[in-house]
């Protein structure tokens, strides 16, 4: 919603907002761009002359202003459709980047290609990249980078967004089952996914990550040109093998049969497949294989993506956005490969509606067990699930600990801060992983490490 009210600013239209809280790094390009946010929900502050309201999908029905919009009949769109209606009104063509992982970072890359190569595109992220911390972009070229969200659209709209984003070129990275809220099974994702590819025309192409069984099942109806990457010998962009580094990553991949060298200055092999993703994309568009991969060895990444938030007390402190178990296996990873050798923390807080769940409490335990040290601050929204339901801490605990992993569970009035600092020792690594804003601890931690230096 930020980057998009942005993009509407950008465009020349008055915005405001409304949300019940902010919290970085939205809240400061909202400050930066100067788009006033009110927090709390009022109706009566809902302006007289608004002429068209646009309803997040974290937004309820019950919602006091939502209820003011219907009983005034002011016109309102979702995000998706506003999407719709004022950025692909321009004429664009949009590439929408879906899948449960890896979206952000692959639309990111997408984008840098596209910048690095001269088709000045158009895009709009769901996190910041680091080269342009607004998360949106209104080129002069005839892309439109978008991320593809399967989650639901608004309270009058459970589809998927990116059934609004009538994709030329729709990639599908992998593909699991989340958002346990919403879909009732992992049939049910799929046929979310399918819907997506079965809009791509034919002069368009489905670019499908065959890393993952489901985004394969996922593109099995599409009518579209398949572009597979991965490391099968039937796919256009291959994966033959990779070299990991403390600061970079090596794949040598080829290109329907061009050899080309993707060098990545990040690491974790799941940076390096949402590169693959990228690059063929890009190359679907018309830029040379070369072209594409060489712009791959500059790309600056994305907030909130492994981001060194900071050093103290010889403690190193890391934002990752991470959340789903998967993902959380996978930063893990990526961390054990920049930080070789050193104790590895995990603060995990499980932010969402589904990571509250105990469904995927087996999936968590396989994932924390790669840490040294895991963190599991008390599910956020646990109010809102049965107590069967919720996410057991005390017996992932148990777990861990019986294979070796050292684990901290507080209590719901504890503070995280204080319970991390009874643990940490100098050389360790800490990975904030959440979806949300973790209630500042990576800030936080570092400030009370800084006290205790000083002290």
């Amino acid at each position: 919603m930020a980057p998009l009210a942005g993009m509407l600013h950008h465009l020349g239209h008055h915005v405001e907002g409304v949300d019940s809280q902010l919290y970085p790094p939205m809240s400061l390009l909202l400050e930066e761009l100067r788009i006033p946010v009110r927090l709390g929900f009022d109706p009566e502050q809902l302006s007289e002359d608004v002429d068209r309201v646009i309803i997040g999908n974290a937004v309820p029905r019950h919602n006091p202003e939502v209820a003011a919009v219907l009983a005034r009949r002011i016109p309102y769109l979702s995000q998706a459709e506003a999407v719709a209606h004022y950025v692909l009104a321009l004429g664009l063509e949009s590439l929408v980047v879906a899948g449960t992982h890896g979206k952000t970072t692959t639309s990111a890359m997408l984008a840098w290609i596209l910048e690095q190569t001269g088709a000045d595109p158009s895009y709009l992220i769901g996190g910041l990249p680091q080269w342009n911390p607004r998360g949106f972009r209104l080129g002069g070229g005839s892309h439109l980078v978008i991320e593809g969200d399967e989650y639901n659209t608004a309270f009058f709209d459970r589809g998927p967004k990116f059934l609004h984003y009538r994709p030329h070129l729709f990639l599908i990275g992998p593909v699991e089952f989340d958002h346990a809220d919403l879909y009732p099974n992992f049939e049910a994702v799929l046929t979310a996914f399918r819907a997506g590819a079965a809009q791509v025309p034919r002069d368009g192409a489905v670019v499908v990550n065959t890393w993952s069984e489901g985004a394969v099942a996922a593109a099995r109806d599409a009518t579209a040109p398949l572009i597979r990457v991965g490391p099968h010998s039937d796919c256009e962009l291959r994966f033959l093998s990779w070299e990991a580094g403390a600061d970079q990553s090596r794949a040598e991949i080829t290109w329907r049969g061009e050899a080309l060298m993707l060098e990545l200055p990040h690491a974790g092999l799941h940076n390096l497949q949402n590169a693959t993703m990228a690059v063929a994309t890009a190359v679907s568009t018309g830029i040379a294989p070369a072209e594409a991969a060489a712009a791959m060895s500059s790309f600056p990444g994305v907030a909130r993506r492994m981001e060194v938030v900071g050093e103290a007390g010889g403690v190193t402190i890391v934002d990752d956005f991470a959340h789903h178990p998967t993902a959380i296996g996978v930063t893990i990873a990526a961390a054990r490969q920049r930080w070789p050798g050193r104790r590895l923390v995990i603060a995990f807080e499980p932010r969402s509606l589904t990571a509250a769940r105990r469904s995927f409490q087996d999936s968590y335990l396989e994932n924390l067990s790669e840490a040294d040290l895991v963190m599991v601050a008390p599910p956020y929204h646990r109010n809102r699930l049965e107590a069967s339901e919720v996410l057991d801490r005390e017996a992932l605990s148990t777990a861990l600990e019986a294979r070796g992993v050292a684990s901290v569970m507080p209590g719901e009035d504890d503070d995280h801060v204080e319970r991390l600092l009874e643990v940490l020792s100098p050389g360790d690594v800490v990975v904030g992983c959440s979806s949300g804003a973790f209630d500042s601890i990576h800030r936080k931690l570092i400030e009370a490490l800084r006290t205790g230096d000083e002290s």
